[in-house]
């Protein structure tokens, strides 16, 4: 079982990472990295010494004085180094470096510097190193102003505010999940390589990407409907924009009724896209779920019955409750890396409806089992 550390565990990439490693417990084991490691050689000692891998993110990506971001990122390449060395460390040290390199911008050189310095090391102390060039990364959890022109958007489009366009740039991309997907890769061949060019999965206009997310608010966010997914990109972007709303806020999504004599209809989902729609009864008391998934959009509509919805997530404390009643139909929809169920909280058999955009997988479920509580 290999030891994996990642500075900057808690930033965007590590924070995906970090999770993404959980899910494969008989291959990994995560050794915790926090912040302040860096300004404690005690303890960013004792981290070194226990990694086989360490992942290097840790680093700025903006501030309002170019310098600071050179001295910041060339420092705490220095700083790793120099833990290396006192611990006399072998291990493979991954560095996430910028396309960036090759433009004339400080925070790009201090990225191929650091790159530099740790193939250096590496070729001292007769040990491993990846540098990781790496273009353009979105995802969820990203932050506003800082990660990606699509966090930023994401999260203005999602408040109502209308984004401005400073440059409209033709963009390289990856999704971080593809991304971890592929510093996976590397951890597992533990090679050499000083320069290892990661490459983009798709490429689009800020102008587009403007688009595309502005239709998620329309349609989606206002309206409920899901949206015409064309391809895994439109996924991953859709999954990116559905996490910068305000969930708490927004679910529970009441459905509109229709009465005549008859009985009732209730329409619960619009749909662009395909996948599977299930119906359940649920006995009072009885919890199902306790489960998530990293890309399957799902949809919980509660048609009659009393029920507890609750999410978390992975990785944070925090328990979201709604709670629904069939007597005023309404659903829920399930972000991804959020683990939830559903708990029939009433004095009668609950129906549910359960909709998901693909049909399910054994060979690849994306379905992993996490208690929410």
């Amino acid at each position: 079982m290999l030891r994996i550390g990642i500075t900057g565990q808690q930033g965007f990439v590590g924070t995906h990472l970090y999770n993404t490693l959980g899910l494969h417990p008989e291959e990994f084991e995560r050794i915790d990295f926090q912040k302040n490691f860096f300004e404690n050689k005690t303890h960013l000692d004792a981290f070194v010494s226990r990694c086989d891998v360490i992942v290097h993110l840790a680093a700025m990506n903006r501030h309002h004085d170019p310098e600071v971001i050179y001295t910041t990122n060339v420092g705490l390449v220095n700083t790793l180094i120099a833990s290396l060395e006192r611990t006399g460390s072998k291990a493979h040290v991954i560095l996430s470096s910028s396309s960036q390199e090759k433009l004339n911008n400080l925070y790009g050189k201090s990225k191929k510097e650091g790159r530099e310095l740790l193939v250096l090391w590496a070729t001292n102390a007769n040990s491993t190193f990846t540098g990781m060039v790496i273009p353009n990364v979105f995802g969820p959890f990203g932050h506003p102003n800082y990660n990606s022109v699509i966090a930023t958007f994401s999260h203005q489009i999602a408040r109502g505010e209308t984004p401005k366009i400073q440059v409209d740039g033709d963009l390289k991309l990856i999704y971080v999940g593809e991304l971890v997907n592929e510093i996976l890769n590397k951890i597992r061949e533990r090679q050499n390589e000083s320069v290892y060019l990661v490459s983009h999965t798709s490429e689009a206009k800020v102008s587009e990407l403007l688009a595309l997310l502005q239709g998620y608010k329309m349609g989606y966010q206002d309206k409920g409907e899901i949206p015409v997914i064309k391809n895994t990109f439109e996924l991953n972007l859709f999954n990116t924009f559905r996490c910068y709303m305000d969930i708490v806020n927004h679910f529970p999504v009441k459905l509109v009724e229709h009465t005549d004599p008859r009985g009732s209809f209730v329409e619960v989902i619009r749909l662009g896209t395909g996948g599977q729609v299930s119906f359940s009864t649920t006995v009072p008391g009885i919890t199902r779920g306790n489960h998530y998934h990293t890309r399957k959009i799902e949809r919980f509509a509660v048609i009659k019955g009393k029920a507890l919805i609750q999410l978390r997530r992975i990785g944070t404390g925090e328990v979201l409750n709604f709670y629904l009643d069939g007597n005023e139909p309404a659903y829920v929809d399930m972000p991804i890396w959020y683990t939830h169920n559903i708990k029939n909280i009433g004095d009668e058999v609950l129906y549910t409806n359960f909709w998901i955009n693909e049909f399910y997988d054994p060979n690849d479920p994306d379905t992993y089992f996490e208690n929410v509580q």
